[in-house]
């Protein structure tokens, strides 16, 4: 009986050791469950084309993307509130400086990453075809009896970007009325393919991938601010935040957003 007490008191002793250490290097490691999960808040526009890169990115590190998309000012406003979002990517430039002074975004992080254009879209069997977008637009008229749609002019990127050609082109006080404002560019491009509007003012990779709508004609550049997506690290994000912005900033980023139509702004660091 004695031998055998003694015989188990050391094996007993090794195997708390043994399972101590294991513990300490579980809590330690920064590869941990949490570690391995990344928030991304992103605009509506970057949909599909984030949805890749998040898959591709998924695929080379084994960090999980949970993506949330809704208009840059929605989500600008939840990281205000508190909302746990590891990457923030605006569709203008205003609401990520927004959450920069809402002290919301790690600056050192932030980049200009992608550009776009807005182009005017009709449903694909529509009898409305190639449209001059000029001096003496008349997109009233255009419209007819129908409804155009956009999102929010003022809040939603798409919508600020639309009002603002319209105003330069001396549009916008007659077809303000036939606006019908939608949360997001998404939404927006959802009522023109299900014919709820006859017109709509959408981002040009967002009428690349509906094939309900036809695009009719394209706003020229120098009608609106340039339209500009920045991306950057929240205040909050975990270490491997900075892996994924890295990502972005690589060839195979690039060539997935140049894919979707986006205009890639920097220059790939590998």
């Amino acid at each position: 009986m004695h031998r055998f007490a003694a015989f188990r008191f050391p094996t007993f002793r090794l195997l708390a050791l043994f399972l101590a250490f294991v513990f300490s290097g579980w809590l330690n490691s920064p590869a941990s469950a949490e570690d391995k999960t990344l928030t991304v808040f992103a605009a509506a526009s970057m949909k599909n084309a984030l949805d890749d890169i998040d898959t591709a990115f998924t695929a080379k590190t084994g960090v999980k993307i949970s993506a949330s998309y809704a208009a840059s000012s929605t989500l600008a406003k939840q990281i205000e509130q508190g909302a746990p979002a590891d990457i923030f990517v605006s569709a203008d430039t205003d609401w990520m400086d927004y959450a920069v002074k809402k002290k919301n975004i790690n600056e050192a992080t932030r980049v200009n990453l992608l550009g776009n254009s807005i182009v005017l879209i009709a449903p694909k069997d529509s009898k409305i075809d190639k449209v001059a977008i000029g001096p003496g637009f008349d997109l009233e008229k255009l419209a007819g009896d129908g409804k155009i749609a956009t999102g929010d002019v003022n809040s939603v990127p798409v919508g600020k970007y639309a009002k603002a050609a319209l105003e330069k082109l001396g549009a916008w006080q007659a077809a303000e009325p036939k606006f019908a404002m939608a949360e997001s560019v998404r939404a927006a491009l959802l009522l023109v393919a299900r014919g709820e509007a006859v017109l709509g003012i959408v981002y040009s990779t967002d009428a690349k991938v509906e094939p309900g709508v036809k695009v009719v004609g394209t706003f020229p550049a120098d009608t609106h601010p340039p339209i500009i997506y920045p991306v950057a690290a929240t205040t909050t994000a975990k270490p491997a935040a900075n892996e994924y912005l890295d990502y972005l900033h690589s060839s195979a980023a690039k060539a997935v957003l140049e894919k979707y139509g986006f205009t890639y702004l920097i220059k790939p660091t590998s």
